[in-house]
């Protein structure tokens, strides 16, 4: 068997197209282009590629974006003075606070310093409770980037088994919550894993709908996938590789090659789950300039 590869770049472009038409439409209805502003601490190279990968999507989808760069000594009010600037700037429907911060700074904090409206990386508390809730809010963007390659490449996860492999703040909590919910791509039975899991294979192995996303390289090997399954990669890690001009590579929290004989589709890394993250955060800014106008 060799898996059927859910190609993410293919989905993020057919996603963020359908972003490109509805944001035309609301330029059309109401004269608003929707903004973002993107907050980047410091001088991380990683997060600096994310943030202009988000700006180049934002400018192919017609949207309005900013990034406002902040030196990484920075203090938290320093921080929190910015977000409170972004909140009132009507120039901006979305605020994205590009993550990790440096370490002085506390990230719930900043978070929660974002107003909810706009929220579109969907981390703040009210946002998280109303997507437990079952309530309309803005989802996380890669846990919803998760949902929907699963739904646009025909495995719905209701009545599935799905099992996630970590706990985080940001993927592995919220996504059980989302793929739960008693809605479209949703209605699935979750088991979460995480660093005190005991014999984790026998779980794992357990799984229609294996997703990996507690930040080791290759840690799901072919021993922990059953045949058939369906895995999905959301870690992305750096190993050295000699070979490569940069001196290291992009790898996932899967073995890929023997993982992708034994399994019936499978995320690549990169181009899996990371463009469909920048695609749901450009439909939430969409979002968010739809609900100015008092649209929803």
């Amino acid at each position: 068997m060799t898996a059927r590869i859910l190609n993410g770049n293919d989905l993020a472009a057919e996603l963020r197209a359908e972003v490109a038409e509805g944001v035309a439409h609301l330029a059309q209805m109401s004269g608003v282009p929707p903004g973002l502003a993107a907050v980047l601490v410091g001088d991380d190279p990683a997060s600096a590629v994310y943030v202009r990968n988000k700006a180049r999507a934002c400018a192919e989808a017609g949207i309005f974006s900013e990034t406002f760069n902040v030196a990484a000594e920075s203090s938290q009010d320093d921080l929190h003075s910015l977000l409170d600037r972004l909140n009132a700037d009507h120039r901006f429907h979305g605020i994205l606070l590009q993550l990790p911060l440096p370490d002085h700074l506390v990230e719930s904090s900043a978070i929660e310093r974002i107003d909810p409206v706009k929220d579109v990386d969907g981390l703040h508390p009210v946002s998280q409770g109303r997507m437990l809730q079952g309530e309309p809010t803005f989802l996380p963007c890669t846990p919803a980037g998760v949902q929907q390659v699963l739904m646009r490449s025909g495995y719905d996860p209701a009545g599935q088994h799905i099992v996630i492999v970590g706990r985080s703040n940001i993927v592995g909590k919220p996504l059980a919550a989302l793929l739960m919910q008693r809605s479209a791509g949703g209605n699935a039975t979750v088991t979460v894993c995480h660093t005190r899991t005991r014999d984790l294979s026998d779980v794992t192995r357990q799984a229609d709908i294996l997703i990996a996303a507690m930040g080791v390289p290759r840690a799901i090997g072919a021993d922990m996938v059953r045949p058939g399954a369906v895995v999905i990669d959301v870690g992305i890690n750096r190993v050295d590789d000699a070979t490569r001009r940069r001196g290291y590579r992009l790898v996932g929290d899967v073995d890929y090659d023997p993982v992708a004989e034994k399994a019936e589709a499978i995320t690549p890394v990169p181009g899996g789950i990371g463009p469909m993250t920048v695609a749901m955060l450009i439909s939430n800014t969409l979002h968010a300039a739809w609900v100015s106008v008092g649209q929803s």
